[in-house]
């Protein structure tokens, strides 16, 4: 097991040594027997059940990757935002809070959510407020609601050890996901560059590598800067026409066709349809006859 990251009573707990979707890391509060998600090391997750113990669930936001291991946690108190209760509510209320038309899409997933997942409809005892501030006793915990992955996704700021953990907001080289029905471009960048400004020393996240520490805003800036790259891509694709199929095989996002379809070429079209919305707003883009053109 790769070693575990210890700042005060936060812990990182990691799924795998990367946590590269399917996997998440977690974060774990000494004393208060705090989990926050749930997609790390099970067998890890079971060590902490039996000892020191958890007593209650933290969600920073509603995707399945953070969600597969709540089962070993049934009975305990689950806390997040209560803008996001409906894509708790089951399988097809994430498919739809997600944004999935195509049936063959919602087919895969369906049995990918079942079965790899454990989706089932789940119920918070508690809700977050946006600015609260939660007294663990071995540390504060300040909620900052961060808008823009999903809509009620939080960053949790523990105040004694300085330790932010961003959750998906994770600073990967791939850049922002933003791609779900109700996610933004421009909330993302807001929040984001909020978060940039929380005076911690260490900043947690969801993948890969999962901590940073030191002068971070480089990175920071690479992150966002992402963002500028897929749009500066698709306004050179955009230079003859193209049909929203054109855009989503360039594979802007994801570089080359992959599969399943029903993960990156859906995640594709979401993301790039963010960026056509913003373009189409802005003006910079002209859509004529289901083809798109830059101006």
């Amino acid at each position: 097991m790769t070693e575990e990251k210890r700042f005060g009573p936060v812990r990182l707990i990691r799924g795998g040594p990367k946590g590269r979707y399917p996997l998440s890391h977690s974060v774990y509060v000494e004393d208060a027997g705090v989990i926050i998600d749930a997609g790390a090391d099970e067998v890890r997750y079971r060590e902490l059940i039996a000892g020191p113990g958890v007593r209650e669930v933290w969600l920073t936001h509603w995707h399945e990757d953070h969600l597969t291991h709540l089962d070993l946690f049934e009975g305990l108190p689950l806390r997040h935002m209560a803008v996001e209760a409906g894509a708790l509510q089951g399988i097809e209320a994430m498919l739809d809070w997600y944004g999935y038309d195509r049936e063959a899409y919602r087919d895969y997933w369906r049995k990918t959510l079942r079965e790899d997942f454990h989706i089932k409809p789940r119920r918070a005892a508690y809700s977050f407020t946006p600015g609260e501030v939660i007294d663990l006793g071995s540390c504060t915990v300040e909620v900052i609601h961060a808008p823009g992955h999903t809509p009620g996704f939080v960053a949790l700021f523990f105040r004694e050890p300085q330790v932010l953990f961003m959750g998906d907001y994770d600073l990967t080289a791939f850049g922002p996901w933003y791609g779900d029905r109700a996610g933004s471009i421009e909330q993302t960048i807001a929040s984001v560059r909020r978060l940039q400004q929380v005076p911690a020393k260490i900043w947690l996240t969801s993948h890969e590598d999962g901590c940073f520490e030191g002068d971070v805003a480089p990175v920071f800036d690479r992150y966002l800067a992402v963002i500028d790259e897929r749009e500066a891509k698709l306004l050179d694709l955009l230079a003859v026409p193209r049909t929203m199929e054109d855009i989503v095989a360039a594979c802007i996002v994801y570089r080359k066709p992959r599969e399943p379809k029903a993960f990156f070429e859906w995640g594709e079209g979401a993301i790039m349809g963010k960026h056509l919305d913003r373009l189409l707003g802005s003006g910079a883009i002209a859509l004529e006859d289901g083809r798109y053109r830059r101006r």
